[in-house]
């Protein structure tokens, strides 16, 4: 009998050739389909350490472009589960094709807008980058054919009109996994920045605005690009400001708000890309649900959610958030009531779980037929 025999069934097969198997999304998706007692499988980057519990892990290192779209192209055909959930738009553009040839559900999991956001890539010139919006083209196209198209904001395309089924599942944090920075006493004067850190997620105003702020540290969370990397090494030769500024690298998400704890501002200040515009950040959500202050560049959708949850303030250069951290050092009081407002807005309008078992719900319709999932 072969190791594929013994190995259990899988329902839901989730496949990614540019995620890391850490990634914020994938692990709240996983947790809802474990809520909802489907089995399954992942099949992505990075090392299996950072994956979600729960899922058998399948994970490649990261490749060039060319290794990529091959990985995207071949990952599904090896994929064990009743339906295949893709993340990117190449693996879409796999996924459609086996599901179709091998008889299979598939979900296609859009939390981007494929097209604008190689706008916001140095790397996506010449051919590299004609090659690279060739396939998001395709993939946008595409992914309206799912049996299931899941769609991380109302704005990103395909619309209703173009897809067979579109489920709006937001970037909504989860609680339990903000439970050690809504639990910790506040430790000193800290910042914390959770995501990506290219250019445009605002490093550099990030690093200048502690720079210009003494006493603040600041906690830098995800990934590092290689530019950006040596940057930053570079600006840390300052040593005070090698005293106040880490770098943690990618962590999963539990790790990363472990590493949150005890910080008392949030940071997002993204520049305002084509990407970005209509978009609001995940982080905003998460550190207005973990009771951190937040401080934001003026994004058009985001300046008016601070607004509302008066959880934070708009700034528009280093300087503009370095007055607010240094008035805030002076007057912790005004920093507590932003933090207050900011947990009660958050506990008042984000139920990121409900919008994820209702994801998962639709998956198991998909996996079991409707009458074993109302059951």
């Amino acid at each position: 009998m072969g190791r594929r025999d013994r190995e259990p069934p899988v329902d839901v097969s989730i496949v990614t050739s540019g995620h890391d198997v850490a990634d914020a999304r994938l692990h709240r998706a996983v947790a809802a389909f474990r809520r909802a007692g489907l089995q399954v499988e992942v099949l992505g980057l990075g090392g299996p350490g950072g994956g979600p519990e729960g899922a058998h892990l399948r994970t490649t290192p990261r490749r060039g472009p060319v290794g990529r779209l091959l990985l995207a192209l071949g990952l599904p055909w090896s994929a064990r589960g009743a339906v295949l959930m893709s993340l990117d738009p190449d693996s879409a553009i796999g996924c459609a094709a086996a599901a179709r040839l091998r008889r299979r559900r598939w979900v296609a999991d859009v939390h981007e807008d494929y097209v604008a956001l190689l706008r916001d890539r140095p790397w996506a010139l010449g051919l590299v980058g004609n090659l690279a919006r060739a396939v998001a083209r395709m993939a946008t196209a595409v992914v309206g054919t799912a049996d299931l198209t899941v769609v991380a904001d109302e704005h990103l395309p395909p619309t209703s009109t173009r897809s067979r089924r579109r489920l709006v599942t937001r970037n909504l944090p989860d609680n339990d996994v903000l439970r050690p920075v809504l639990d910790a006493p506040t430790d000193g004067l800290r910042a914390v920045y959770v995501g990506d850190l290219r250019w445009s997620r605002g490093l550099k105003p990030m690093v200048e605005a502690i720079a210009l702020s003494p006493g603040w540290v600041l906690d830098l969370v995800g990934p590092l690009p290689a530019e950006e990397e040596a940057w930053l090494g570079e600006r840390l030769r300052d040593p005070d400001l090698a005293s106040r500024i880490r770098a943690h690298g990618r962590l999963n998400p539990s790790a990363s708000w472990r590493v949150a704890a005890g910080a008392s501002v949030g940071l997002a200040l993204l520049d305002d890309t084509p990407a970005f515009r209509d978009a609001v950040p995940t982080k905003v959500y998460e550190y207005l649900a973990a009771g951190l202050a937040v401080l934001a560049t003026p994004l058009p959708r985001v300046a008016p959610l601070i607004a509302a949850s008066g959880g934070g303030q708009i700034v528009r250069t280093a300087q503009e958030a370095s007055d607010y951290l240094t008035g805030w050092a002076r007057r912790p009081e005004e920093l507590q009531r932003l933090r207050r407002a900011a947990r009660r807005w958050a506990a008042a309008t984000l139920d990121g779980v409900a919008e994820y078992d209702e994801l998962a719900g639709e998956v198991l319709r998909l996996t079991w037929g409707e009458g074993k999932a109302a059951a």
